[in-house]
């Protein structure tokens, strides 16, 4: 996607000229506001048909409640939070947006990784973002329950307090309504792990409320 050619201080005959030609909408190039979406597989569409995951989703709502902001998906599949922190400086550089959007973690707690590192690097990441004059927001996930009820308090409370910390906004589930499902298997893929393409209009609408309130 191109990025804003011009805002609306630098209103001028080029900009007539673009608008004539049909190479940009005059919303396009007023609204200026980009979101980088930094996940992992739940965001990275994996096993789902192209088009129809979470972040799909959310351009198609934005095109409609929202028009003329971007959504760049810098999701990889498999995603740890220390993957994240190592793209993320390169990521804020060569898309510039205005709102990050952090989903991970899941994978660190899959692998057991210490829940220090985990929540070290979503705090750098935050404050990466805040540096570049991003607004930001955290998807929280909560861990597996064999784990036990200790470590599933801990992994959930690293990401308020990093969220009230760095003054970021804040999902608490970002699988509210699926993972915690009496009957969960039916919003899940055979690998009982990935939500299913019935489950991404609930992400979404889980992310929506604390989004729009960002957006100008």
């Amino acid at each position: 996607m191109h990025k804003p050619l011009l805002r609306r201080r630098h209103f001028n005959w080029t900009w007539l000229a673009l608008v004539g030609w049909g190479l940009v909408t005059p919303w396009a190039a007023a609204s200026g506001q980009r979101i980088l979406v930094v996940g992992d597989s739940l965001s990275a569409e994996y096993g789902l048909a192209r088009g129809t995951g979470w972040v799909a989703l959310l351009q198609k709502q934005l095109a409609t409640e929202k028009p003329g902001v971007e959504v760049v998906n810098a999701s990889i599949s498999g995603e740890t939070t220390s993957g994240g922190r190592s793209r993320m400086a390169a990521l804020l550089s060569k898309h510039r947006p205005t709102h990050v959007i952090i989903e991970l973690g899941g994978n660190d707690a899959l692998r057991g990784l210490p829940m220090s590192m985990t929540q070290a690097n979503l705090l750098d990441m935050t404050k990466q973002a805040k540096a570049a004059k991003a607004q930001v927001l955290l998807l929280g996930m909560h861990m597996p329950p064999n784990y036990g009820p200790e470590m599933a308090r801990q992994f959930e409370a690293a990401y308020a307090q990093v969220a009230k910390s760095k003054n970021a906004a804040l999902v608490p589930f970002f699988l509210k309504g699926i993972g915690d499902d009496p009957e969960p298997l039916k919003w899940f893929q055979a690998d009982r792990i990935h939500p299913n393409e019935s489950a991404q209009p609930r992400m979404l609408a889980n992310v929506w409320p604390a989004l729009k309130k960002q957006l100008k």
